[in-house]
């Protein structure tokens, strides 16, 4: 998946600008990663398993927005920009909410009393089992995907920066996705809900919550999440391939385990640790952008030497 493009031949002479617009891509790449990682840490958080198919729900989300975008040019190609805009989402998230739900229904559930070995092997077959279907059953699924730019391409040049105002508006908007989750977790019935099951599900069911029903609610927004990732990610770079969420999936995982697994608020830094470590990979490597992903998952080992529980690892026992 290509993600940034570094200019060598500006290396010898970079000055504040370039160094601002690289800060402005991992700012984009932070929000992506943080939104990966955020699902991640819910279900640990409520379950203690490791959904490795997270990743591909990403993918899923992208492509189901590109059906619904084709759907709407179907049944009225004169229909407002931002009204298709809506739809894209929505139908997205939905779709992949009401996925991460029967997920959790059919495959999690089940498996909550096996050993966890089970749960990461049937996560992991799933992940695969979604990209084949996609790579099989989409029309020419095999091929990367144009997605619409939906968004305005007005931008604004200060000197040698360029802000963008899709990206700018993608931003934004994942920056209130996951405002409105940390609100939702922490302000709410159905956050309190959520936080005792994740401190003690026993005790939350004898206390009358509704454990079934809190871990579907869980997987849904976790899922929906993830659809947004997957469609900022498509309109950020205006292309969606069956196997994007295998990257994806890896580096939302790594960023909420640096972060600290199960804690949202270190799955958010954890993401822009990640990015920004692909970012000083990018500029400071002899490479240029080829290793970034090296140089980033090398340093995020050392980090895990560093911090074996996360950065943010003095939350852990109130995860979520």
């Amino acid at each position: 998946m290509h993600i940034l493009v570094f200019n060598e031949e500006r290396f010898g002479s970079m000055d504040f600008s370039l160094l601002l617009q690289f800060f402005i891509n991992g700012c984009m790449l932070g929000m992506m990663y943080a939104l990966v990682a955020v699902g991640f840490t819910l279900f640990f958080g409520v379950l203690d398993v490791i959904v490795f198919s997270h990743g591909d729900s990403v993918m899923v989300g992208a492509f189901a927005g590109l059906t619904s975008y084709l759907f709407c040019m179907y049944i009225s190609p004169g229909m407002p920009v931002w009204l298709v805009t809506f739809f894209v989402f929505l139908a997205g998230m939905a779709f992949v909410a009401g996925f991460g739900m029967l997920v959790s229904r059919f495959i999690i559930m089940p498996l909550r009393s096996a050993p966890a070995l089970n749960t990461l092997l049937a996560t992991m077959m799933l992940g695969t089992v979604m990209r084949e279907a996609v790579r099989l059953f989409f029309p020419d699924g095999s091929n990367p995907k144009p997605f619409p730019r939906l968004l305005p391409d007005w931008s604004w040049k200060f000197g040698d920066v360029l802000l963008r105002f899709d990206n700018l508006a993608l931003f934004v908007a994942g920056v209130l996705l996951i405002v409105g989750v940390a609100f939702l977790i922490n302000h709410s019935r159905l956050g309190m809900a959520i936080r005792a099951v994740a401190q003690d599900a026993e005790a939350a069911q004898i206390m009358g919550v509704n454990f079934p029903l809190i871990v579907l609610l869980t997987f849904a927004i976790g899922s929906a999440v993830a659809a947004f990732a997957g469609l900022m990610n498509g309109l950020y770079y205006n292309e969606i391939n069956f196997n994007l969420g295998l990257l994806l999936g890896a580096i939302g995982f790594s960023s909420a385990v640096i972060g600290g697994l199960g804690n949202i608020y270190g799955a958010i830094l954890g993401g822009f640790v990640f990015a920004f470590l692909q970012v000083i990979g990018t500029v400071a490597t002899p490479f240029s952008s080829a290793y970034k992903d090296v140089f980033a998952f090398g340093v995020v080992i050392v980090l895990m030497a560093i911090f074996p529980t996360g950065i943010l690892s003095e939350r852990q026992s109130q995860r979520v």
